[in-house]
């Protein structure tokens, strides 16, 4: 190494290794409460509530261990405050299917694997973090200098191919810059080191959730295909999901809508035309939480919910604002229209103004359109153009990165927008 160069000499910490993180909390969390079971009850090895139990929590941690991680690493992400949920969701549908096949296993062991698993991750995450910051090392020249305002990270602005970090979690480059032999044989000489090298457009979608469609050249279409295999996957959990949610909720439902046609004259459904999948107009459903025939203007106008709009009602309000209003498109998600996440349908009057505004506004149309959706737990309720446009940006990145993993964080986050009501207008 060269003498002027700065080095910054660390090596890996055990705790950041996957295996470690894994098989520790395996250990913690499922076998050794099970070998001490046994130390106590040496019978208990031969137990099938015992096996069931442990080959079922096993299943889950994994299920859970892999959501966390990949939950992580999306943008704007606290990945700690997603541990809870993550392992809840994972052990809730592992032991509801043990529930439903009727499969004896131990509720308390399971209980407390569950809670063993949180403490163990949420623990190594506050270490991790302690430990280690994420670093990236930042290559002068080009389109690099948008980075300086974005947070969550500890850049370092390197002057001279002589300096080298060690430990960084990646350099960042502008790729399109011309750099010079030098620089060009220093990156080089990091991604053969095993450090990754991100192109400065791929770090700053990455930490801000948001894909920039101003030019053409910058994002092919090619770039932008959602996963066709997921579609599809997608598309029969939708249905599932929605016709049970239907059959277990119909009481509720029906209740709302005795409240709403109480509460004001109408029907307890508003129908709307949107603009949907593919660019084809479908009818949504949702409860009704406006006055019927109130508000001058143009048709464009009326589509626009404006902050504190008084056409809505007492109990349009409490829907609007716990997106419960949204529940009968249930019945969209059904005729294979909508989805549960995805980029929100608009009016067909606003989408025909907004694709007249925004460039390649109707690409977003390549997937179903969703009750919620990422720009929806970012950015809330917006109508401007301009917000639309930084709605798009949102939407956009949904489509590139489509996947599970996306969608369980997208859920995670609509509960937490269901409960405070971010965004309701």
């Amino acid at each position: 190494m060269n003498v002027a160069a700065s080095t910054i000499v660390g090596s890996r910490h055990f705790l950041f290794r996957i295996r470690f993180q894994l098989l520790g909390g395996l250990t913690f969390a499922i076998f050794a409460p099970a070998i001490i079971r046994i130390v106590f009850n040496p019978e208990f090895i031969y137990s099938a509530n015992l096996q069931v139990t442990v080959a079922a929590a096993v299943i889950a941690h994994l299920v859970g261990f892999l959501s966390y991680r990949r939950i992580g690493n999306f943008p704007g992400v606290a990945a700690a405050s997603y541990i809870l949920p993550t392992f809840a969701l994972s052990y809730g549908a592992v032991f509801l299917t043990i529930f439903f096949f009727r499969f004896e296993y131990s509720r308390f062991q399971a209980a407390a694997s569950f809670t063993q698993s949180t403490l163990w991750y949420f623990g190594l995450s506050l270490l991790t973090r302690r430990l280690d910051p994420y670093r990236l090392v930042v290559i002068p020249g080009g389109d690099v200098e948008r980075l300086k305002t974005l947070p969550g990270v500890h850049w370092f602005w390197i002057k001279s191919t002589s300096t080298i970090i060690e430990r960084a979690s990646g350099v960042v480059v502008d790729l399109r810059a011309d750099l010079g032999a030098e620089w060009e044989r220093y990156i080089a000489d990091r991604a053969l080191s095993g450090t990754p090298v991100y192109h400065v457009k791929q770090v700053s979608e990455s930490l801000t959730g948001r894909v920039e469609i101003e030019h053409l050249s910058e994002n092919t279409l090619g770039s932008l295909n959602p996963n066709q295999a997921y579609l599809k996957i997608k598309q029969a959990v939708d249905w599932v999901s929605a016709l049970v949610l239907t059959i277990v909720l119909s009481p509720v439902l029906a209740l709302i809508a005795l409240l709403i046609r109480l509460d004001s004259d109408g029907p307890a459904l508003f129908r709307q035309q949107r603009m949907g999948y593919r660019g084809k107009i479908c009818t949504v459903y949702k409860f009704r939480s406006m006055r019927q025939h109130s508000g001058a203007g143009s048709d464009k106008e009326r589509a626009i919910t404006r902050h504190d709009d008084d056409r809505i009602t007492r109990v349009g309000r409490f829907l609007r604002k716990s997106r419960i209003d949204e529940l009968p498109q249930v019945i969209n998600i059904l005729r294979g229209e909508m989805s549960w996440i995805g980029p929100r349908p608009e009016a067909v009057v606003l989408s025909q103004w907004y694709e007249a505004e925004l460039p390649f506004y109707r690409y977003r149309h390549i997937v179903r359109p969703g009750i919620s959706g990422w720009a929806q737990v970012n950015q809330g309720h917006v109508a401007a153009v301009d917000d639309v446009m930084e709605k798009l940006h949102y939407d956009f990145y949904y489509i590139k990165n489509f996947s599970p993993w996306l969608d369980v964080l997208i859920t995670l986050k609509t509960m937490k927008t269901m409960l405070t009501g971010f965004g309701a207008r």
